[in-house]
């Protein structure tokens, strides 16, 4: 028997919502999972309604947020453009003890990531969370730490800063890890440039424009190695069948401590760039 996914979000109509059904029965796993069931806290005017978006892709809408937790195997929780509803959203599924998948970005403050890891914590539920551009071939491959890089660039656009550069951000984390010393951003809300400092003195930078394409370039001085990737590939695939293997066995594949400290970057960001 497939396990059920729930869907839980602030209004079902929008991007991932409407590509993850597909990307979810297409990965290795996918035979044996199902979105199952649905629930939105509100429809956007211009935005399919739930009975409707639940009929054209096959799933039983539910009255209520405590309805898709308790019918479901695993929950995901999406909201992908409005991370201030993440913990108002996830606090009765992180309850359950129930594998709860929690879209990006993650949180909008580290006192709020805290505050959800927490009460999974409390809850014996397992979390996860990422963007999926850490699922990029170029990075899960483990060519770049190889060479253990002191310098690592990202380029990164998107609608909105405070949106899209988890996406960068996350990349950094993931390769160069939590250990930041500085923050030194620039710039505003439409054009930013932000340099990140570790303690071991390595450099990590992202320059975000909306019409930037997401790249990475990575060296290491010693290793007298660099790469330049002008493109990133199968992100939201790599990312889908890793949410499908923690499904399965309960274990997030990422270190707790990154997602907490990618959204204190991304707090800190914010607030420098759109304050």
């Amino acid at each position: 028997m497939k396990k059920k996914i729930s869907f839980i979000d602030l209004f079902i109509d929008e991007w991932h919502a409407n590509n993850y059904p597909k990307w979810f029965a297409e990965a290795p796993l996918g035979d044996q999972f199902e979105i199952a069931y649905a629930w939105e806290e509100a429809p956007k005017p211009e935005g399919r309604p739930l009975k409707q978006w639940c009929l054209e892709y096959g799933v039983t809408p539910v009255a209520t947020l405590e309805e898709a937790v308790d019918k479901a195997d695993c929950l995901c929780i999406l909201a992908p453009s409005n991370p201030e509803v993440h913990e108002r959203l996830s606090e009765y599924a992180l309850t359950s003890g129930k594998p709860v998948y929690l879209d990006k970005p993650f949180a909008p403050s580290k006192a709020a990531a805290e505050r959800i890891f927490a009460r999974a914590a409390a809850g014996k539920t397992p979390l996860m969370s990422s963007s999926a551009l850490r699922y990029a071939d170029e990075l899960v491959s483990q060519q770049i730490q190889a060479i253990h890089p002191d310098i690592f660039t990202t380029t990164g656009g998107g609608r909105s800063y405070h949106e899209y550069a988890i996406h960068q951000l996350e990349m950094i984390v993931s390769v160069m890890g939590t250990n930041v010393s500085r923050v030194i951003p620039s710039g505003d809300a439409t054009r930013a440039s932000v340099i990140l400092e570790y303690a071991d003195g390595r450099r990590a930078s992202l320059a975000y424009s909306p019409c930037y394409p997401f790249t990475v370039t990575a060296g290491s001085a010693a290793a007298q190695k660099s790469f330049v990737f002008s493109a990133l590939n199968h992100t939201f695939q790599n990312l889908i069948a890793d949410i499908l293997k923690f499904y399965q066995t309960g274990v997030c594949p990422i270190p707790q401590e990154q997602t907490v400290a990618i959204a204190a970057l991304l707090e800190q960001t914010v607030a420098a760039l759109e304050g």
